[in-house]
C-alpha cells in the first residue's frame, strides 16, 4: 500500500521499540499478590496491559488503586533498566529516519518520567522531539491528546502527514482518533480481534519493512 510520505512519525514504546515485559510482568505480579489477587502469566500480562495505569488500575483494584500503584512503581523502579532490551532493527531505524529529517516522537501509556528515563538510558533522547507518557497530557491513549502534545515542538498538526507506529489496538485507535495514519509493526495479524475497532492502515512486520514504506515505491 502506498502511503503519503510522513513529515513526522510517532512511536509507541513497549513492544514497539523496546521489550520491557520482564520488568512489567514482575512488578505487576508483585502488585497483584500484594493486593490479594492471583498473579498473571506472561501471556495474560501481554494481552491485558493496554491502558495507562490511571485508566486501568481503578478497574483492577477499585478504591485501593493508589496503594497498588505505589507497590507497582516500587518494584518496577528497582529493575526496569536492567531488563530493558531494544527490539531488532529499532536503533538503526531511528537513526536512519532522523537522518532523513523526519520528526520523531513517542506516545506511550508508560508513566512519563519512566519513559524518559529509559530513553536516556538507551542514549535515544536526541532522536525524539518529545517523549509523551501516561500522565503528561490531559488524557492518555487512545485519546488524541498525547499525540497533539508529542507533535507540538515540530509545529506539525495531527493529520495524514503523521504516522503513528504501534503494536496494539489502542495505538491504532489513538492514531485514528487524531486523524493520523495508523501503522502496525510486529507479528500480530492486522485482521485479528485486537484491531476490530481500529484497523491499521498498513502493516510492517519489522523495521526494515517500515523503512521501505517510508522510502516509498
Amino acid at each position: 500500500m502506498s502511503l503519503p510520505r510522513p513529515r513526522a512519525i510517532l512511536f509507541d514504546w513497549d513492544s514497539t521499540l523496546v521489550d520491557a515485559w520482564p520488568a512489567i510482568g514482575a512488578a505487576l505480579n508483585a502488585t497483584l499478590v500484594a493486593m490479594g489477587h492471583k498473579p498473571w502469566t506472561d501471556a495474560e500480562t501481554r494481552l491485558r496491559v493496554r491502558e495507562s495505569m490511571r485508566d486501568s488500575f481503578p478497574k483492577l483494584f477499585g478504591e485501593r488503586w493508589t496503594e497498588a500503584r505505589d507497590v507497582f512503581y516500587a518494584s518496577y523502579n528497582a529493575c526496569h533498566l536492567d531488563h530493558l532490551a531494544v527490539l531488532p532493527g529499532a536503533a538503526d531505524a531511528l537513526a536512519a529516519l532522523n537522518g532523513e529529517g523526519i520528526y520523531l516522537g513517542v506516545v506511550s501509556n508508560k508513566k512519563g518520567d519512566l519513559l524518559r528515563q529509559e530513553a536516556a538510558h538507551l542514549g535515544w533522547t536526541p532522536h525524539f522531539g518529545r517523549l509523551v507518557g501516561a500522565g503528561d497530557a490531559a488524557r492518555d491513549k487512545p485519546d488524541p491528546a498525547p499525540i497533539t502534545m508529542a507533535l507540538e515542538p515540530s509545529g506539525i498538526p495531527p493529520g495524514r502527514a503523521v504516522w503513528f507506529v504501534g503494536d496494539t489496538g489502542i495505538d491504532m485507535a489513538c492514531a485514528r482518533n487524531a486523524g493520523c495514519i495508523p501503522v502496525l509493526v510486529g507479528d500480530l495479524d492486522p485482521e485479528s480481534a485486537e484491531f476490530r475497532d481500529a484497523r491499521p492502515e498498513c502493516h510492517a512486520r519489522d523495521f526494515a519493512t517500515l523503512r521501505g514504506l517510508v522510502a516509498g515505491p
